[in-house]
């Protein structure tokens, strides 16, 4: 299973949108308390729009009570590492996945990243920028990983619309109300004729 933890988050939309990015690819949420917001903050729940409540997520006291919960691949995110989020296999879907990523103004603290140096990577970008925004980097790395393991249990079309909507711009439905739209509308126009004699002419 694959799982985003956010250590200590201290931006409510950031979380928001890392919660809907998590509904929309199936991921559990994990928050390590202490937190900068309530989970009912409006912030959070303007951003995370209506997939709250379809959200799979778990909250901690603290790290240690993290540990104790959970087991499986633990990666963590920092701007001190040295290997990019692409160097590693996560094409293994029957293992535990965990992405940590540290809250948004000291990030993952060093003890923390000390102990697993061989797992401490970084998203690569230029000089220019120290780092990027918290929900963007989720975004990054999950659908990394779900590229590895070709998007698992993911919708390849969009369920909303009609398959070839870009060619015919027809959503799902619409197809039967033109067909009965077009068809009252013929039925009206031959049971005229043949309130004024033309059908007959005609056919």
């Amino acid at each position: 299973m694959l799982n985003v933890v956010l250590f200590e988050p201290e931006i409510p939309q950031n979380t928001g949108n890392i919660m809907r990015t998590c509904v929309a690819t199936g991921t559990k949420l994990h928050l390590i308390k202490p937190l900068g917001f309530s989970i009912d903050d409006a912030h959070l729940k303007r951003c995370g729009v209506n997939y709250i409540d379809k959200l799979d997520y778990q909250v901690y006291e603290n790290y240690e009570d993290f540990l104790n919960k959970n087991t499986g691949d633990f990666y963590y995110f920092t701007r001190y590492g040295h290997k990019p989020h692409t160097s590693f296999d996560y094409s293994d879907t029957s293992r535990n996945i965990y992405l940590i990523f540290g809250k948004e103004s000291t990030g993952i603290p060093r003890e923390i990243l000390k102990d697993n140096l061989d797992k401490c990577m970084r998203i690569p970008m230029t000089s220019n920028v120290r780092a990027l925004n918290l929900s963007n980097c989720c975004a990054i790395v999950v659908y990394e990983v779900l590229r590895q393991q070709n998007y698992r249990d993911l919708l390849f079309d969009e369920p909303h619309k009609d398959k070839d909507f870009i060619i015919n711009g027809i959503d799902k439905g619409q197809g039967w109300t033109l067909f009965f739209i077009c068809y009252k509308i013929n039925y009206f126009f031959w049971d005229n004729l043949d309130g004024i004699g033309l059908s007959n002419r005609i056919k």
